[in-house]
């Protein structure tokens, strides 16, 4: 008996040091990609408002170029990583379903409710997230990260600047898409996690999504793009940039760099943390946009953008610090 409690007690000791590695790496590679995701507005802005191009449009070329982009680097780099088994790939099709129908509710959140509004209501994926989490992967859900969700969706909605007058003019449709793009991140954080305990590598996932997202969005717009807003209304327009060669080259490197990494740390942050937690972390990401859109821009902070993003980074940190005692 006392040896089988010392096994235990020995067990437990080397669990928890394993949970304080997978936090103490899975933390700044989660914030890492916050960062760099935080950059594709920026690019995204200049398309839309340089080109007007079309949001379905650009999100089809941006997901054709980020397998692409992964595809070469693979087949260069680490060719077995292509190789994936029969049972993988009826994941990885759900998986790249998922990607696309978040891609697709936010893209249309976007042209219903506007900026502001509808990054709100993506960010209740932090809500979601952590619901769906116990549900479905057994993950923790207690006051610690009950008050960082609410720390955390607070300073969303002083970021986008919804409780300024006239800033939430919508319907119910709008609140629905807005509400459903958050689900939807919710559902692919989820199955990122979800794809890491299945023992898949996160650019293998990366490459395989992004490319069943871009199949499935070549369909939309070519099928419904005269229903869709932002969509292709003629197959002509799939072309919308013609020969407009360093649109094409911002459009490629939106892909190929904040896209690629961003997502790709993120999925490799899913291996460490749980899928909540990760994603709670993710919400760094409007108050990054929002710096960079300052220093870049030269787009100013209201006080009320500046104490949202310090109740994010707080409830980030808040995070941090309780999950880092639970595990010691």
């Amino acid at each position: 008996m006392k040896a089988q409690s010392q096994l235990e007690q020995q067990q437990r000791l080397t669990s928890s040091a394993r949970e304080r590695s997978d936090i103490a790496r899975g933390y700044p590679i989660a914030v890492a990609s916050a960062v760099i995701l935080s950059t594709t507005a920026i690019f995204i802005r200049y398309l839309t408002q340089t080109y007007n191009m079309p949001a379905l449009v650009l999100a089809f070329w941006r997901d054709f170029f980020v397998a692409l982009t992964m595809l070469i680097a693979l087949a260069m780099v680490r060719p077995r990583l292509l190789r994936i088994g029969r049972y993988h790939a009826v994941y990885l099709l759900a998986y790249g379903v998922m990607l696309t129908m978040f891609n697709s509710f936010w893209t249309l959140s976007v042209s219903l409710n506007g900026a502001a509004v509808s990054t709100v209501l993506v960010y209740s994926s932090a809500a979601f997230t952590a619901l769906l989490g116990k549900w479905l992967l057994n993950e923790r859900l207690g006051w610690v990260k009950a008050v960082a969700i609410a720390g955390c969706l607070g300073g969303c909605i002083l970021i986008s600047g919804v409780l300024e007058p006239g800033t939430w003019q919508t319907n119910a449709t709008g609140i629905l898409t807005g509400t459903l793009s958050g689900l939807w991140y919710a559902g692919y954080s989820l199955m990122g996690r979800s794809a890491s305990q299945r023992g898949l590598n996160p650019w293998t996932t990366i490459l395989y999504t992004f490319a069943v997202a871009a199949c499935f969005l070549l369909l939309l717009n070519l099928s419904l793009g005269r229903f869709l807003p932002g969509a292709a209304v003629r197959p002509v327009d799939l072309l919308w940039l013609g020969n407009a060669a360093w649109g094409w080259f911002v459009l490629f490197l939106l892909a190929a760099g904040p896209t690629v990494a961003g997502f790709g740390l993120y999925n490799v942050s899913l291996g460490y943390l749980p899928s909540s937690v990760a994603n709670l972390i993710l919400t760094l990401e409007p108050t990054c946009t929002a710096a960079i859109a300052y220093l870049v821009l030269g787009e100013h902070l209201s006080s009320i953008q500046i104490a949202g993003s310090l109740l994010i980074l707080g409830g980030v940190l808040f995070l941090r610090v309780f999950e880092n005692r639970n595990s010691s």
